[in-house]
């Protein structure tokens, strides 16, 4: 049995990545950009508030892009290794009850299909074809919603937010420190909102939620975050 499901699970794994893996990177690269605006725009607002020295400006921000990019991007390692980890452990505790507990395995397969509004004698005779042909596959997919062998890569997260977080800190980057001075404040003000509204937009499309409200979020947040550490560098 061991075996047979070694090889199922083999044969899982050699497919492409389902829509969960594709989407699970792509929200951490939306998260990553924004955080990798609004921390970046926050410590430049707070040192240019302070000071007009370019080039500390311009150190200070780029060493907190840098500082947030790896934060973000070990940050999802951590927390994608752990779902990765626990999703394995699943399998594995399925893999034995499928040889301790077949019934049992069985027959949560049958209430699966019988919670959906079929028969008890057809879910039961779906249940014992799904186990007859990929039995461990199926038990993971029913009772936990997992695609066996479809884990969620960590290293795949990491780089998408090390990746976005060093991209969305780059515009009030390059807006704060190499625009004419004229231009400096109101162009990295236009950089963040700008955006901050393609990150909420794009986290609305990911999630299914509300496009106007998670823009207006994003808008709203960005602002406070300037306002905020703005005043903090005239406090000094």
């Amino acid at each position: 049995m061991a075996e047979n499901e070694a090889i199922v699970a083999k044969k899982h794994q050699r497919e492409h990545q389902t829509m969960d893996e594709k989407l699970n990177t792509l929200r951490a690269g939306v998260l990553g950009s924004n955080d990798g605006i609004l921390t970046v725009v926050g410590v430049l607002f707070s040192v240019a508030a302070a000071t007009t020295n370019q080039f500390t400006i311009f150190i200070a921000g780029l060493s907190d892009l840098l500082a947030c990019a790896f934060s973000m991007a070990s940050g999802e390692y951590a927390s994608v290794s752990t779902q990765k980890d626990t999703e394995k452990s699943v399998v594995h505790k399925e893999m034995a009850l499928l040889k301790s507990d077949f019934e049992g395995e069985l027959q949560a397969v049958q209430a699966f299909y019988q919670q959906r509004g079929v028969s008890a004698e057809t879910s039961m005779a779906i249940a014992k074809d799904l186990l007859s042909k990929d039995a461990l596959g199926t038990v993971v997919s029913v009772k936990y919603d997992i695609k066996l062998g479809h884990y969620m890569n960590p290293w795949n997260a990491a780089f998408s937010s090390l990746f976005s977080a060093s991209a969305g800190g780059v515009f009030p980057l390059v807006a704060m420190t190499f625009l004419p001075n004229a231009w400096q404040w109101p162009g990295t003000i236009i950089a963040v909102l700008l955006s901050v509204t393609l990150t909420g937009f794009l986290s609305a499309k990911l999630g299914h939620g509300l496009v106007k409200t998670a823009i207006i979020r994003n808008v709203i947040v960005g602002i406070i975050t300037m306002f905020i550490h703005y005043y903090v560098g005239q406090l000094f």
